[in-house]
């Protein structure tokens, strides 16, 4: 895909890898409509951009609520005769045990990270069929590929949308409609508490800016690939994953009374409560 002829709705776009993807997106000549929670941070994306007005569109919305995906699902259909790509980046994440995670932040990231994603894909695929090109990518995670202790809810969502996108990029095969998926390991942004920082200096994990996710969306838009994952050694650990879960299991469980210490456990390790399989 040519992005200088693309128009393209970026969700999350008031900051990190949303405003990164949004600024690249503009550099390469595409049009950009941006939706966020908060109308500063989107005006201020929408400022820095290297773009004419014209081509610069915000959009007021929290697409956890439905009321608000529509709204913005008509203004993307209408904006320059249609946007014919949609960028799902729009996410949240709660570090910590998961026993200790309040069930409302279990609802909030399902909605976020996953509903969200499906029911923009759903309500955009009838205008984005009428375009001769048009893409989605979705923006999900290394730990859609490797289920990492501290994220469980988080993973379960970014497994989730990787699924998705791999049903629906088979579904719409032939159409003018591709489906991408980019996954992404650390990367610097707000969405890391201070913990998840700490956390990963003391493991030595590589983190990448949001400018390199960013390079990483729009190469991949351009050149049509299905996914990516971004960065080594996060590349081979989750192809590794996938068929041999077992020494991933041993290595983070090198890694987990680090992880467990910054997570908020105390530094005696929790009983584990063991249940027997229930019988017939």
């Amino acid at each position: 895909m040519k992005l200088d002829d693309a128009r393209v709705l970026v969700t999350g776009a008031g900051g990190g890898i949303g405003s990164a993807i949004a600024a690249e997106l503009a550099a390469r000549g595409a049009a950009v409509m941006l939706t966020g929670r908060d109308v500063a941070l989107l005006e201020a994306t929408a400022a820095s951009l290297d773009a004419p007005r014209e081509r610069v569109a915000t959009i007021l919305g929290d697409l956890a609520v439905e009321e608000d995906r529509h709204r913005v699902c008509e203004a993307a259909a209408r904006w320059r005769g249609g946007v014919n790509v949609l960028v799902n980046n729009a996410g949240v994440s709660d570090f910590g045990l998961f026993d200790d995670q309040p069930a409302a932040a279990i609802d909030r990231a399902v909605a976020v990270n996953l509903l969200a994603p499906l029911h923009l894909c759903h309500a955009l695929l009838p205008s984005l069929h009428q375009h001769p090109e048009a893409a989605v990518l979705n923006v999900g995670s290394v730990f859609g590929s490797i289920g990492y202790p501290g994220f469980a809810t988080y993973s379960a969502t970014k497994f989730a949308l990787r699924g998705f996108s791999e049903a629906l990029r088979r579904e719409l095969a032939g159409t003018a409609v591709r489906v991408h998926h980019l996954s992404p390991r650390a990367t610097r942004t707000s969405i890391n508490s201070t913990a998840v920082e700490q956390m990963n200096e003391a493991l030595g994990v590589a983190t990448d800016t949001p400018q390199a996710v960013a390079r990483a969306a729009c190469d991949l838009l351009e050149r049509g690939g299905a996914e990516s994952v971004v960065g080594w050694p996060e590349k081979f650990f989750a192809r590794l994953n996938a068929v041999l879960p077992r020494i991933v299991d041993r290595a983070l469980g090198k890694q987990l009374p680090v992880i467990r210490r910054y997570a908020g456990e105390p530094s005696a390790a929790r009983p584990v409560a063991r249940i027997a399989p229930s019988r017939p």
